[in-house]
């Protein structure tokens, strides 16, 4: 049981730490920065609190709103226990402290303090993750980041199409991939503009698209050539011309994206084919390197993080959640969840319904059982997961029969 608890209000210059008996009364109180000095006064401070041997730093909890930057991976890396608290939770545990919801950093160092002191068995101390779990983590999002960024530019690139290029988007709109493809960003970069593009012979489309290493490239100059040729609206020179130039710093800015997404898809890979869990994920129906990074970086490699599947589960945001009140009842799926590690879970789960029989019919029977479809996917991504806790737990490989037995395929 910890005689003191220890707060830290965290901000980009100054933090302001505080520590509270089991009184509540604040028995110190100091400011630091996010520096290596800063990080040996908080240790300092906290071995201090006491002249007992039986006194150790490490048995002071410290609760701070973050679980990322150099001050929490300082404190961490000298073995201090850090709860990391979501800030909307302190903002309602403020007017607990006073009505007027006053705020400063040592009044917010204090409350911090408390909250552990009064609720600390309702919160938990940031996960132990490896260094290879927590490079997974980083590129697995900064992959996922980029894919998003890369869909922005594209929608841009479209967008201006649509002002004056309508045949351009007429090329490529029925090809997997779009205005993203290599072979599609090669020719808009050829020809801007729609005189341009009019004015290619089926040679040169052929030679732009076997640079993008398209297959069946003549019959695809062919099509192309085609609709190049169709009269269509257009601008006056001039304005077309600007509208090309625009277009071509947009299609800069998605060449720039499209690269980033491809470095960091084969970095995430490597990441995680070389972490030692990589081998069970991998097991399981559906989960190549891209989803399995996603999936180890969110769930990490801390082994007493997640003791049973119901709580991993609910951390995905796929466990139900109950709301009763006399004779209410209302179960529905929660809202509050790993956002990133809930996204995945939507895809494998999709994925998984055309690589695994025991999947499909799971799902299958969830829909005639009558949940929509977002409810079945949830559903089978909770049975999905609850195997892989079983597989990470007992480092066994999945198993499709011991997950869906032949009953319930």
């Amino acid at each position: 049981m910890p005689r003191f608890w220890c707060g830290i209000d965290w901000s980009e210059s100054t933090n302001g730490v505080a520590v509270v008996d089991k009184t509540g009364t604040v028995v110190a109180h100091i400011r630091g920065e996010e520096a290596p000095t800063g990080v040996e006064e908080i240790l300092a401070l906290l071995l201090g609190l006491r002249t007992s041997h039986t006194h150790s730093r490490k048995h002071v909890p410290v609760a701070i709103e973050t679980r990322h930057g150099l001050l929490v991976a300082g404190l961490r890396a000298k073995g201090q226990p850090v709860v990391a608290i979501n800030p909307s939770v302190v903002a309602r545990y403020r007017g607990r402290a006073s009505p007027a919801r006053r705020k400063s950093d040592r009044t917010d160092a204090v409350l911090l303090a408390n909250v552990l002191r009064t609720d600390g068995a309702l919160h938990r101390y940031l996960p132990h993750l490896t260094d290879q779990a927590q490079a997974v983590t980083v590129l697995a999002r900064a992959q996922r980041d980029a894919i998003h960024m890369r869909q922005h530019h594209a929608h841009q690139v479209h967008s201006i199409l649509r002002t004056y290029y309508p045949a351009a988007l007429l090329a490529w709109r029925d090809l997997h991939g779009g205005l993203v493809r290599a072979e599609a960003r090669a020719f808009l970069a050829l020809a801007p503009t729609p005189r341009q593009g009019a004015a290619l012979t089926r040679r040169k489309i052929a030679d732009t698209l076997a640079a993008g290493r398209f297959r069946l490239v003549d019959e695809h100059a062919a099509r192309l050539h085609e609709i190049l040729q169709q009269h269509q609206l257009r601008h006056a020179a001039a304005l077309e011309e600007a509208l090309g130039h625009r277009m071509l710093a947009a299609l800069r800015q998605l060449d720039d994206a499209c690269t980033n997404v491809e470095h960091l898809t084969a970095k995430a890979t490597d990441a995680f084919h070389a972490h030692p869990h990589a081998p069970i994920y991998a097991t399981l129906p559906a989960v190549g390197p891209i989803i399995g990074a996603r999936l180890l970086g969110e769930i990490g490699d801390d082994p007493d993080r997640f003791t049973t599947a119901r709580g991993l589960r609910a951390y995905a945001g796929v466990a139900p959640l109950t709301w009763e009140s006399s004779t209410s009842r209302v179960v529905t799926h929660r809202r509050i969840a790993n956002r990133n590690l809930k996204e995945v879970g939507h895809h494998w789960a999709f994925a998984s319904l055309t690589r695994s029989a025991g999947c499909r019919a799971h799902y299958d029977r969830r829909r005639a059982h009558g949940d929509r479809y977002a409810a079945a996917l949830r559903h089978l991504y909770g049975k999905l997961l609850s195997s892989l806790h079983h597989c990470l737990k007992h480092g066994v490989p999945y198993r499709e029969e011991t997950a869906f037995p032949p009953r319930e395929r």
